[in-house]
């Protein structure tokens, strides 16, 4: 698949980028993919080709480009506390305001690109790009009209500025797959994310992956499980099926 590596311009910097698109001709359908806590890297960038190969130009952003370019992590393990501990201190460099700043420029280069199809995009997280993903459609309702999350994390707490409290902002379809062995989004948090959803009158599914565990979906993840993976790769592709080939 065709890859190129871009500089998006937002109010904060510049933010690098990977831009994936299908071979031949477009128009195709684009989607902003936002990786997990590890940042950007080779197992992300198979994802997003994998993606593109279906028929999407896809938006890898690195998601820490004010703390400096990607890669920025590297390869480390979160059992490792020193290296825990600088995940963290990334993920809280990322706040609601800096994502919605972050989301303006993603949208923006995506809807302008001419290989990308008008009439709306979607877009798709994992981890904490779970989270990201339901601000960048409240953000851009008009413009984002899927989003899917995939073992997000802190989608429903007792923050005043928690994911679910957006939800009567949200005007497009999600779909949400939870690990049912996940500390960050246990099954009260998930009971709580889907009343909101409900009360707002969202289009919405969301299923729990029974016997797996944070970040199934990621192939590098301990966590990872293939049949739990290609599961989330079909359910995908239904949700950007029908809303965005429309």
């Amino acid at each position: 698949m065709p890859v190129q590596s871009i500089d998006i311009q937002t109010a904060d910097g510049t933010m690098d980028a990977k831009l994936f698109s299908p071979e031949g001709q477009g128009p195709w359908p684009g989607v902003v993919m936002i990786s997990d806590a590890g940042g950007t890297r080779p197992a992300f960038e198979a994802m997003a080709q994998r993606l593109a190969s279906e028929g999407y130009v896809v938006l890898l952003p690195h998601v820490y480009y004010r703390e400096g370019r990607a890669p920025l992590l590297g390869q480390g393990s979160m059992a490792d506390e020193s290296f825990r501990k600088r995940v963290f201190a990334l993920l809280a460099t990322l706040t609601p305001e800096r994502l919605l700043t972050d989301a303006a420029a993603e949208v923006g280069l995506l809807t302008s690109r001419p290989e990308v199809k008008k009439g709306g995009i979607g877009v798709v997280g994992y981890c904490m790009g779970g989270a990201v993903a339901m601000r960048m459609m409240a953000g851009f309702p008009e413009q984002v009209v899927a989003a899917a999350s995939y073992h997000g994390g802190h989608l429903a707490t007792d923050d005043p500025r928690s994911p679910h409290l957006l939800a009567d902002k949200l005007r497009g379809e999600l779909y949400f797959g939870h690990a049912d062995k996940d500390v960050f989004m246990e099954a009260a948090s998930i009971a709580r994310l889907e009343e909101a959803l409900k009360k707002a009158g969202v289009t919405f599914q969301s299923e729990l992956y029974e016997g797996s565990g944070h970040g199934f979906a990621v192939n590098g993840s301990p966590a990872f499980t293939p049949q739990a993976s290609e599961r989330h790769w079909k359910t995908m592709l239904a949700l950007f099926g029908r809303t965005l080939r429309v």
